[in-house]
């Protein structure tokens, strides 16, 4: 349930009417985590939307030292929605993240850069509005057991509707509606087994006041999953995200399941994408109608030229985990080829032909995933599009054919996402400066993304010896 009246006193009237006990402050982590602390509703009045709430920031992944650790929690009204899984009846509300002794927003704070995002579009005069539909897919598994240390590094994955369980054993029988490898697409019941778990997600969500277009099981086998929300503003779209990825999640514990939004969980299956769906208005009309390539107007060429030129450094915030490349590779139906088309889902950046109404009219962005964090992505891409269009940067012909059954001489001409996360940092290092327009980004937040990716993620996994090496050359 979403407070009505998106004020202080709004929030403070809707805890006293619905006996509310805990108001729990949640924001995003630099890499892309949901935290929070909560707080006896005691220790919250009006004044604390302008006071805020003390914590440690140098106990944040990515953010302050230890001698300059004191940050400021400031809720946002606009965004309390009741906890819909609490035993106590607890409000949750996203805060912005101050400095206590300057009083300005800090720097690294995910969502104070979306903020920024949007602000900037406007300054540009060029619309005043961008609308974000991110379609994000995950895994439900019925047991997940993994391990890495000095004498072991592996993982098991289970999933009772699995390819792999066809000649299981099962208490009662095996009843044989195990969906194959690629063949998980728009199966029904039996076949599709979390038809009532997703519904169950589903409602959840409106209830919370997420609106819901559509679910569906996915491609791949061991219970892979989508459901889809209306499209919304960046900021809005981001938060609606972190509340979706909880309520999925909870939803399937619940239900003795657990879910992830890891993007390649399960070898030799389609990967789980997050296709996220752009457009720009202005005075509640639609910039991307035109006369133009699949009826796109000549400003959404512009911002796919854009999104294409800066692709691999995007991937840094957009496939931002090690794991996101093993996604990243042909033959699974992911858009490793930097071009664009109506149509083909084969494409990096898609036209969706499904409706000529004008406003129906944007793109879709095919190659991020929900790893990613999503006010640094969606406000990533928003800058790279603008570049596009500030800079007229002609996209070039687009590819209407089968990629994945293009000549050798002609794939050679296709751009391609970068190999792994190091190549996507190494893209970033090198291609930046169109995000520190309106000072969105910052170079602190490059450099720290870059160093906390590098030193955390990319260099822990490539220490460790992999299961499949002692496949490979254990007996050399």
């Amino acid at each position: 349930m979403r407070v009505d009246n998106a004020t202080p006193k709004g929030v403070l009237d809707f805890i006293k009417k619905n006996d509310v006990k805990i108001v729990d402050l949640r924001f995003m982590d630099f890499p892309g985590l949901w935290q929070h602390c909560s707080y006896p509703i005691s220790e919250f009045d009006e004044s604390t939307f302008e006071n805020g709430l003390g914590f440690d920031g140098s106990s944040i992944r990515g953010w302050q030292a230890i001698n300059e650790s004191d940050m400021l929690l400031i809720p946002d009204p606009a965004s309390a929605v009741l906890d819909p899984f609490t035993k106590e009846k607890t409000l949750i509300i996203i805060a912005n993240i101050y400095d206590p002794l300057t009083r300005e927003r800090y720097s690294r704070d995910p969502r104070n850069i979306a903020i920024k995002a949007e602000k900037h579009l406007i300054s540009t005069g060029l619309a005043d509005t961008a609308f974000f539909g991110p379609e994000a897919e995950f895994f439900i598994f019925d047991d997940i057991r993994f391990d890495q240390n000095s004498k072991e590094g592996y993982y098991f994955i289970d999933s009772n509707e699995a390819a792999w369980n066809s000649g299981r054993v099962e208490e009662g029988g095996n009843k044989g509606y195990k969906v194959r490898h690629k063949e998980g697409y728009f199966p029904v019941p039996p076949m599709d087994q979390y038809q009532d778990l997703r519904s169950d997600m589903v409602m959840t969500l409106i209830e919370s006041g997420i609106t819901v277009e559509a679910h569906h099981h996915e491609v791949a086998t061991a219970g892979q999953c989508e459901i889809d929300m209306k499209f919304d503003k960046l900021v809005k779209m981001a938060d609606n995200l972190l509340l979706y990825k909880y309520i999925v999640k909870n939803v399937a514990s619940r239900n003795g399941k657990t879910v992830t939004f890891m993007p390649k969980p399960v070898f030799n299956d389609n990967g789980t994408g997050m296709h996220i769906h752009q457009s720009l208005w202005r005075d509640g009309k639609p910039l991307f109608a035109g006369d133009d390539y699949a009826g796109m107007s000549q400003m959404a060429l512009y911002y796919i030229g854009g999104i294409l030129k800066h692709a691999k450094a995007l991937t840094a915030f957009t496939n931002p985990t090690t794991n996101s490349y093993k996604r990243l590779v042909p033959g699974f139906e992911a858009p490793v080829n930097l071009a664009y088309s109506s149509r083909n889902r084969s494409a990096a950046v898609r036209i969706p032909m499904y409706s000529q109404n004008p406003k129906a009219k944007r793109i879709e962005v095919r190659f991020p995933d929900p790893s990613c964090n999503p006010y640094l992505a969606m406000s990533a891409l928003l800058m790279a599009g603008l570049d596009g269009i500030q800079n007229k940067i002609d996209p070039g012909e687009p590819l209407d054919k089968d990629i994945y059954d293009l000549p050798a001489e002609e794939l050679a001409k296709v751009e391609s996402t970068p190999g792994n996360l190091a190549e996507a940092l190494k893209a970033l290092e090198k291609d930046h400066e169109f995000l520190l327009k309106g000072d969105v980004f910052t170079e602190d937040v490059i450099e720290t993304w870059i160093d906390y990716k590098l030193t955390a993620e990319v260099r822990e996994v490539d220490l460790r010896p992999h299961p499949y090496e002692f496949y490979l050359y254990y007996d050399i």
